[in-house]
């Protein structure tokens, strides 16, 4: 039963393209001194500057995808680096996000609430907290509070995670999910 409020963000799990899931991911640029923190399971976008940046929408978002880490070179060591997540204002003209960018890809997430039965196939917002960067990831959860078939609603949920950590009903219920409205590569006008 999952009783404490542990929020991880987006965890990419599968996929609804029918083929296996094998993580694929995208290799796109960070902006030299992007100054806001990404952790490993946020949503991000493309902006008109051909780099990534965070997506901090919560009730409509413009996603390309779920940042699952990120290489620049470190601006003080000099050092070649992989991240869990992106420090913010790194001065680093290397940096790129690693990316999975695939419109059907199903995410888990925890709900910041008990989820019901009922929210299956309905649409949420996304609480959008500052992550960890002790380790690295997001701390963005489902708004169970938003629940609705509101249609500009970034996520779907599509099943719930049934475990010894969760179940339907649970405090913090643990979800899976797709991408419902405003994903980049669904959006027929450019960035």
């Amino acid at each position: 039963m999952a009783t404490t409020a542990a929020p991880y963000g987006a965890r990419p799990v599968d996929t609804l393209a029918g083929a296996g899931f094998v993580n694929k991911i995208r290799q796109i640029s960070i902006a030299s001194g992007y100054g806001t923190a990404i952790f490993y399971g946020d949503f991000v976008k493309l902006v008109n500057t051909g780099t990534v940046e965070k997506d901090t929408g919560t009730t409509s978002m413009t996603p390309v995808g779920i940042f699952v880490g990120c290489f620049y070179t470190d601006p003080n060591s000099k050092q070649p680096t992989y991240s869990q997540y992106w420090p913010a204002s790194t001065v680093a003209s290397d940096a790129v996000a690693y990316v999975i960018d695939d419109p059907s890809v199903v995410f888990q997430m925890q709900a910041d609430d008990t989820l019901a039965q009922t929210a299956l196939g309905n649409n949420a917002a996304v609480v959008q907290t500052a992550g960890s960067t002790s380790i690295g990831n997001s701390k963005n959860a489902v708004d169970a509070s938003t629940i609705a078939t509101t249609n500009t609603l970034p996520v779907r949920i599509l099943g719930f995670v049934d475990g010894p950590d969760s179940a339907v009903g649970d405090a913090y219920t643990d979800v899976l999910c797709k991408f419902n409205a405003g994903h980049q590569y669904d959006n027929t006008t450019g960035v």
